[in-house]
């Protein structure tokens, strides 16, 4: 059975390159988020295998969305996804619980090693 992925981001454009990527790779999109109060409400809901959280969104940044999927799934698998630069908040993000990070632009390979990895 393919993995369920939730994917989370606030622009339009990423969330479609990271389906693109996941689903030409066997993965099941179940859902999809633009900030990290949806990103919540649809993980309670979907219960994804991996969710692949941006750090930077407005509502909820996915930090403070990853602390609230922990704390009602500590067992959550989270991926971040970071633009260049923002070093500091991948390592808050760590500690926090991701399981990894993608720096953007995305790179397929580099997504796909990372949610392999989490997965295993």
């Amino acid at each position: 059975m393919a993995n369920k992925i939730l994917i989370v981001d606030d622009a339009a454009f990423m969330r479609m390159m990271i389906k693109d990527i996941l689903a030409k790779n066997g993965y099941e999109i179940v859902g999809e988020a633009q900030d990290g109060k949806e990103a919540v409400e649809k993980y309670k809901e979907l219960q994804p295998d991996l969710v692949t959280m941006d750090i930077t969104m407005p509502e909820m940044d996915g930090i403070t969305a990853l602390k609230e999927i922990k704390s009602i799934n500590p067992d959550a698998t989270i991926i971040m996804c970071s633009a260049m630069g923002q070093q500091a908040m991948v390592i808050d993000a760590i500690q926090a619980g991701a399981k990894d990070f993608i720096v953007k632009p995305f790179q397929a390979d580099r997504v796909l090693e990372a949610i392999q990895k989490a997965l295993s």
